[in-house]
């Protein structure tokens, strides 16, 4: 017959006394909230171990095409070589998947947590569009519900090694820049996209502050919307003026990373789900997104 030795019943005794007074205890609900926190944090450390560079795409207004730098920013790094994600932390306007074609897809679970889609050259992608049934449903979250996701999509999806985690931000300074900021410190830093107008750079200085007030690098400001060739005369047009950002950036103690102009192109790939940057047509703008790229890794691979 099976018996338990002495030392094995104290010890089941003693368990018994332990989860008892557990239940009991004022401060059970607290304990185990605080044992939640610790797994959770020990996991997203790990995760961020694997990482080894994160970039946070950000712009202290919108409209200011921070989407697209972000997409192609990232397409041009894995171009380069790099193993590359892109996380797309606007949850109330996920556009990255329609930029890249995956619009109408959505993400699988594993053992080793939420698997990002994966697109040629090898990019890892991961948005809350592809946790919605419907595309027009609105997500209609306060802070701590923002928080919580974003935490799940850095600590619990299945990002592997990665060389870049771009990651594109809604516009502003509010909660999910301030969550992504504080969960990705290490190796990180921060592009700031603005257009040459004033009211636009009025923002993005806010942006470069914002990082700075967390101890995140700023990689440089990218000026996008930079002027405008005419197709049928050659002739420059300043839409939105030129050389705003680089200015701004000069008085910030930043580094400018470049201008973009306007290239019809652009939108029209955005459109269709294709990244500009690998049309491969040789223009001013896709040069720029590259040069932009080579950048942005010669600085975090110092």
């Amino acid at each position: 017959m099976f018996s338990l030795k002495r030392n094995e019943v104290k010890n089941s005794e003693d368990e018994c006394k332990k989860e008892s007074s557990c239940a009991n205890c004022d401060e059970s609900a607290r304990c185990e909230e605080k044992k939640k926190n610790e797994h959770e944090e020990k996991l997203l450390k790990d995760r961020m171990r694997s990482i080894r560079h994160r970039v946070m795409v950000m712009s202290g207004k919108g409209g200011v095409g921070k989407s697209t730098v972000a997409v192609n920013l990232a397409m041009a790094l894995a171009h380069d070589g790099y193993a590359v994600g892109i996380l797309d932390a606007d949850l109330h306007g996920p556009n990255i998947p329609k930029m890249l074609g995956l619009d109408k897809q959505h993400i699988l679970g594993s053992p080793q947590g939420m698997v990002p889609l994966e697109i040629p050259p090898g990019v890892k992608v991961l948005s809350m569009a592809f946790l919605l049934d419907n595309p027009d449903s609105p997500v209609i979250w306060r802070g701590p519900l923002k928080h919580g996701v974003i935490k799940q999509f850095l600590s619990e999806a299945a990002w592997g090694d990665l060389d870049f985690l771009v990651v594109d931000l809604p516009p502003g300074t509010g909660d999910e820049p301030l969550s992504v900021a504080q969960m990705i410190k290490g190796d990180a830093g921060s592009v700031v996209v603005t257009t040459p107008q004033s009211v636009a750079l009025l923002d993005s200085r806010k942006a470069v502050t914002f990082s700075r007030l967390l101890g995140l690098p700023v990689l440089g400001v990218v000026e996008n919307m930079s002027g405008f060739v005419c197709p049928h005369c050659g002739g420059g047009i300043e839409l939105f003026k030129t050389g705003g950002g680089e200015k701004a950036a000069l008085e910030l103690g930043v580094p400018f990373l470049g201008r973009i102009p306007i290239e019809p192109e652009i939108v029209t790939s955005c459109d269709d789900g294709w990244p500009f940057v690998l049309s491969l047509n040789g223009s001013a703008a896709e040069q720029s997104f590259k040069d932009i790229a080579k950048k942005v890794a010669s600085v975090m691979e110092k």
